[in-house]
């Protein structure tokens, strides 16, 4: 997903927004890198659509306090795999 940088910032806002996905998981959708994702909904959607912006740093946040679970339990699916 190439195309207008303006464009792909609100498709992925939106994205991220509706789904309360995290920037590894648009990544995968949009087939772009996570570091595009990020610059995406941090500078260029905060320019484009105000709104739309604070309602993704808002998931962005909860992601952000959530990951250390996250981590967490693929750690202990890890090595519950491995015991069998």
């Amino acid at each position: 997903m190439k195309g207008n940088p303006e464009e792909r910032a609100v498709q992925l806002g939106e994205y991220i927004a509706t789904h309360g996905a995290t920037v590894r998981a648009a990544a995968t959708v949009f087939r772009i890198s996570k570091s595009t994702v990020h610059k995406d909904v941090s500078c260029r959607l905060r320019r484009q659509n105000p709104a739309l912006w604070a309602r993704v740093q808002g998931v962005l946040s909860r992601n952000k306090a959530e990951r250390h679970l996250r981590g967490g339990e693929a750690t202990r699916a890890k090595y519950a795999r491995q015991r069998h």
